[in-house]
C-alpha cells in the first residue's frame, strides 16, 4: 500500500467544487444545519447532504443530531494529515530536482 493510500479519500473529497465548498463554509467555526449549508444552493438539500456523507466518509465533517435537525462540522485532523502528506511530496519533488540539476550543472 503506498503512502498516499490513506489521505486518497480526502483528495477524492475534495475534487469536487461543492464539496469544496461546503469545506470553506464549515472551515467559518461554526457549526451549521443543512438548512444554512443549502441557503443560496441551486442543489436540494438531498444533494447537499450526499455531499456532506461523502465529506464524513473521508473524515473532513462530522454531523450530529440537535433536535431535529443534523448540524454539521468540520474535522481539521484529517485536512492536517493531508497537508503534512502533500508537504513530504513537495520536499521529495525539491530533492529530485536538486539531484538533477546537479547532474546537469556537473556531468
Amino acid at each position: 500500500m503506498s503512502r498516499g493510500s490513506s489521505v486518497a479519500p480526502v483528495f477524492a473529497a475534495l475534487g469536487d467544487r461543492t464539496r469544496l465548498a461546503l469545506l470553506t463554509r464549515l472551515a467559518g467555526g461554526r457549526a451549521l444545519s443543512i438548512t444554512r449549508l443549502h441557503q443560496g444552493s441551486a442543489m436540494t438539500r438531498q444533494a447537499i447532504t450526499k455531499h456532506l456523507h461523502v465529506l464524513q466518509r473521508a473524515g473532513l465533517a462530522r454531523g450530529r443530531r440537535r433536535g431535529r435537525e443534523q448540524i454539521w462540522e468540520l474535522e481539521p485532523d484529517r485536512l492536517d494529515v493531508a497537508l503534512r502528506f502533500l508537504d513530504r511530496v513537495s520536499r521529495d519533488w525539491d530533492a529530485a530536482l536538486g539531484r538533477l540539476r546537479r547532474h546537469v550543472e556537473n556531468p
